[in-house]
Parts: C-alpha cells; structure tokens; sequence
C-alpha cells in the first residue's frame, strides 16, 4: 500500500508520536463530552498558540457582519494561498495557526490569507460556507491593491477547512464562474461525506475524532433534516469535472481516511490532476503534532503550494 519510501520509512515514528497522543488524552474528555464552551477552551496541557507579530489582522465585509482575516505576506510573493481552519466549524480560529502559516508564507512564497469564518451552533450550516465565499471573492477582487499579487489562489485547510475549501472551490466554479481563477487545492484529513463513510463509522475508539465526536461537530454544523448527502453540504457528491489539481494527505488511524480515499479517486476519474499521501499509522491533526510525518505532509504541502504558481 505505501510505494513510497519517504513515508514509509516513518512508521517507527508515527507509532511513537501516536502512542504519546494516546497516553496524553487518556484521561480526558471527548469532545462529544464536553459542552461547546469546555470543548473551544482547548485541550488540558497544551501550549496556547503562538501568535506572531508579523501576522496582520484585517476585517473585510461579509454577509451577515465583518469577516476576520489573518495575513502574512512574505517579501516579493508570487501568489496567494487562501487557508480554511479546522475544527469541525465548531472550535479552532485563523489566529491558531500562526507558526504553520508563516512558515507556508515564507517556503513557497505566497501571501496566506487564512479566514475566520463563524462557527456553529451560534451559526450553522451555511453560514461557515457563506464567509468563506466571501472572503475568497474578497480576495480575488483585492489581492492585486492589497499584495500586489493576482487573486489567482491555492485554496487549502485542514479536517473541516479542508471541506470548507473544497466547498468554496465549488462554489467559485458554480457560482461565479471562477474556478480557473484556483490554481490548486491543498486538502488535509479532509471532511467531504457529512453522511459517514465507513471508517467514519467504524473509528470508535480512534484518537481526537473518533465516530461519537464527528457526530457530535455534525449535530452542531447542521441542521436535523439537513440531507447529508447534498452535494453542496458533502463535496464528495458533487460533480467534480474542471476542478484544478489537488493535494490529499491523511493517515491510516484517522477515522477521515475513507473521505481522503473516495474523493480523491472521484476526483481522479473526473479528469482533474491529484495526488494522494497516506501516511501509516498516522492519526488525525497529525500535522499539528510533533513527529516525522507532519513535518514530511507540511513540506509535501508548501511545495504543492509554490508549485502551482511555478
């Protein structure tokens, strides 16, 4: 299954910064366990993000009030990489990532533009689609007066801003004819079926995001009657024809590795350019976590980025 030696050769690795994770949320609470309010408050023992002085914070007009956006722009950028946090569109922010996306502005040399989009319960489903709309509009209008870079973009994110940026991307091509505008999308641990697929279902005592807790984000982010497989709330239903090349990374212990898996072939056999990195052992945010593979996805990623604008 891994012709590839590079990650391969992580396994030793991965185990090692898994069985950490393991020990270390072992005695706390699941998400699904806490109220909306405990779970945003962060995981017991960990750092606070670092936020970083050279990130620039901005408000832009959205549909129902200001959108933050959070912005690094490198010296001479020759193009931009619109970013979509995870968190299940119930917890995270743009302001979390500061370390990881100054180090995307600086290697691939692009100007990151990573949106705080409102979250659920306070505004389900669409209104986390909506901002990101928006803000991508934004920038595709304002990116050469703000950056001087065109609003050309590679659209990315992480576990439910990886849904968000593939949902976005569809709506550029639907809604505004626009989708030669994105010149690629970085799509990390992925969300594209809201109605399950199988290691969804199946990963029960999977670590940060086990089958509880992603219905636990779903019942927050959507509504009762809200049909999980519509195209517009599971990417993984929609027509995916002339959408730009893709990037899929996951690891084999995340319960999303079937969405990564399902989509990316779909989007293989709709005629778009993908690759696939799956990473063994690997478990869900590993990109976050200390260890070997997440430093391997994050360089993988960054190069895809420069790529697309080379």
């Amino acid at each position: 299954m891994f012709d590839d030696p590079e990650i391969e050769a992580l396994l030793d690795d991965t185990t090692g910064v898994t069985k950490f994770v393991a020990d270390m949320m072992g005695p706390l609470p699941s998400f699904h366990q806490q109220t909306v309010e405990e779970a945003r408050g962060g995981i017991p023992g960990l750092p606070e993000p670092e936020v970083l002085d050279n990130g620039i914070t901005r408000s832009i007009p959205g549909p129902a009030g200001d959108i933050a956006l959070r912005v690094f722009v490198p010296e001479n950028p020759v193009g931009l990489y619109f970013h979509l946090h995870g968190g299940g569109w119930v917890i995270g922010s743009a302001l979390a990532a500061d370390v990881k996306l100054n180090a995307v502005a600086n290697g691939a040399n692009v100007v990151v533009v990573s949106v705080d989009y409102r979250l659920a319960p306070e505004h389900p489903y669409p209104a986390p689609n909506d901002d990101c709309e928006a803000a991508a509009l934004w920038v595709l209008k304002n990116a050469e007066s703000e950056w001087g870079v065109s609003g050309d973009m590679v659209i990315g994110g992480e576990s439910a801003g990886g849904h968000l940026a593939a949902a976005t991307a569809l709506r550029l091509r639907d809604n505004h004819d626009a989708i030669d505008r994105v010149k690629g999308l970085n799509l990390v641990y992925g969300v594209f079926d809201l109605s399950m697929t199988p290691s969804q279902v199946l990963g029960t005592d999977l670590l940060l995001v086990p089958t509880e807790t992603m219905r636990w984000f779903y019942s927050h982010y959507l509504q009762a009657d809200e049909d999980r497989q519509d195209a517009a709330v599971s990417p993984l239903y929609a027509d995916l024809a002339g959408m730009p090349p893709a990037l899929f990374s996951v690891g084999t212990a995340d319960p999303l590795v079937d969405d990564t898996l399902f989509m990316s072939r779909r989007w293989e056999l709709a005629g778009n350019e993908c690759a696939v990195n799956v990473y063994p052992e690997a478990i869900h945010g590993f990109t976050v976590l200390p260890g070997a593979a997440g430093q391997l996805a994050n360089r993988r990623g960054t190069e895809f980025i420069a790529s697309c604008f080379a």
